[in-house]
């Protein structure tokens, strides 16, 4: 690709997951939030075509594609539903940890079934007392023979209760990040339970819910990499969750304005169509070029991933930061536009709205971002 264009495969990428999200996501989306339905049949569906395994090794099953295509994809998929896409954005994240760091037979033991989406993957860093600060985190996995005995409570969990493979940041050493490791516990271990899906704001297309391990023994087989390098493989993994995201924040966004524009041509005040108004229109313009800007943003980000440059953390920090901030706000404008008919939840953009919401607290919350950023620039600083 250039540096600001798209090549004829990732368009193609890009046709192919904006078809899926409109035919399979949007004409559900609303119901689906409605009744806190998970759309596992539709979700793979999708990994049918590819996207169970975005930027996983072929060899298992993977796409083998870019940050940048994942980029694409997840923002074509929000464009049906951020929710849904939100989700399968996480699968991805926990499936590319195994990939990346696991053994060879641990890939090939996890990852054909999560490509597939045959099984499903959640990600299990945040506590109840350890939300920015990960790496205070207390579940405790204790080295008993062959096995490690888990007890603790993790919090927020998408996906919890109904996913197969929970990818599990545990205490195995002293405190701080280099005593942090990551084990693979699978659906139905004993010592395994979960708490009630809780009641959200947004997001009610996929369950949110605590994961408890109590006396919880899962083999060493399924500890991913050495003990002591939990939190960087946590981090890693974190990385291109942001921009996955970050992605989703910038389709729903986009969704959301594409409403606003059908809704300002048809819709007619004091005797004129309100798109013919140029307060609105500006407003409108507004909102396109800011979500231009963030798009473009989020690309330069992944295409920094993919090449491993040295910025690239810092990099994800500002475009996550960037575009769910962006994202959110866009489409709280689109609401605005609609005026009373905004609030309703037939028109949808409600939904998108409480949905995109969440977006700058998870993956690290946007204040977070700004540590992450400013720390960077500091430290520069004081290397110079």
């Amino acid at each position: 690709m250039t540096a600001f264009s798209l090549t004829e495969d990732q368009i193609a990428i890009r046709d192919m997951a904006q078809g899926f999200a409109a035919e399979t996501l949007a004409p559900h989306a609303v119901r689906w939030d409605e009744e806190k339905h998970f759309p596992v049949e539709e979700m793979r569906q999708a990994a049918a075509l590819g996207m169970g395994g975005i930027y996983i090794r072929d060899d298992v099953g993977g796409s083998g594609l870019s940050r940048l295509d994942a980029a694409v994809i997840f923002e074509a998929l929000s464009t049906g539903c951020p929710t849904v896409a939100a989700y399968i954005s996480i699968h991805n994240m926990c499936a590319w940890m195994i990939d990346r760091y696991g053994s060879e037979e641990q890939r090939h033991k996890f990852l054909p079934k999560l490509c597939s989406m045959e099984h499903l993957a959640s990600y299990c860093l945040t506590e109840p007392g350890a939300g920015s600060d990960a790496a205070a985190l207390k579940t405790k996995a204790v080295l008993d023979g062959d096995h490690y005995v888990l007890d603790g409570q993790k919090q927020f969990i998408s996906g919890a209760g109904v996913s197969d493979i929970y990818v599990v940041m545990v205490r195995t050493g002293e405190a701080g990040p280099s005593g942090i490791s990551t084990i693979v516990v699978e659906k139905g271990t004993p010592g395994l339970s979960f708490g009630a899906n809780e009641k959200k704001m947004g997001w009610n297309a996929q369950p949110t819910r605590a994961v408890i391990f109590e006396n919880c023994r899962v083999p060493v087989a399924n500890r991913i990499g050495p003990e002591g390098i939990g939190f960087k493989i946590a981090m890693a993994g974190l990385d291109g969750g942001r921009l996955n995201i970050g992605a989703c924040s910038i389709g729903g966004a986009q969704g959301a304005l594409d409403k606003a524009l059908g809704y300002a041509q048809e819709r007619k005040a004091f005797g004129a169509r309100i798109a013919d108004f140029q307060a609105l229109q500006f407003k409108l313009a507004d909102m396109a070029t800011e979500l231009e800007a963030a798009r473009t943003f989020l690309w330069r980000a992944a295409a920094a991933l993919d090449e491993k440059t040295p910025d690239a953390s810092k990099l994800c920090a500002m475009a996550k930061r960037v575009a769910t901030d962006t994202g959110f706000e866009v489409a709280n404008q689109a609401l605005q536009i609609h005026g009373g008919y905004g609030y309703l939840a037939d028109y949808g953009i409600e939904k998108i709205v409480r949905d995109l919401r969440v977006h700058q607290i998870l993956e690290g919350t946007n204040e977070v971002m700004r540590m992450i950023v400013a720390r960077s620039l500091v430290g520069r600083a004081k290397g110079n």
